[in-house]
């Protein structure tokens, strides 16, 4: 069997309501739905989608790192500490090939998932 291109990512969550503010109203993603009755929602992330949701079972709590592309690092940056979002660094670059400068910086959500958002500058 081939595995073909990942379709939805899961992130636990404690409080759906809280998480789901921060994705769509913080970080601007695109509610899908949310699963009435259910602690789940879900969220459109270019061809992937996200999927919050809270587990039943503490041994299914995780923590992920998940990476975002932007267009201008540099505003979203800036767009987002006006909306009080603290930075664990500011932009940087991570690595230089002749493709470009891949720049990078690292946030939380509000359950200590690490966010990085990155561009390539060419």
């Amino acid at each position: 069997m081939a595995l073909g291109p990942v379709a939805q990512i899961h992130i636990s969550v404690t409080d759906l309501d809280r998480s789901v503010a921060f994705y769509r109203d913080v970080l601007g993603m695109s509610l899908q739905f949310v699963v009435p009755g259910q602690p789940m929602a879900f969220f459109a992330s270019g061809d992937v989608r996200l999927y919050l949701g809270v587990p039943e079972n503490p041994e299914f709590r995780t923590r992920t790192v998940h990476y975002y592309s932007v267009t201008d690092l540099d505003a979203e940056y800036a767009r987002l500490q006006a909306l009080g979002v603290e930075f664990l660094d500011e932009p940087h670059v991570v690595h230089r090939d002749d493709s470009g400068d891949l720049w990078m910086t690292f946030l939380e959500d509000p359950d200590g998932h690490k966010i990085a958002l990155t561009q390539l500058k060419k």
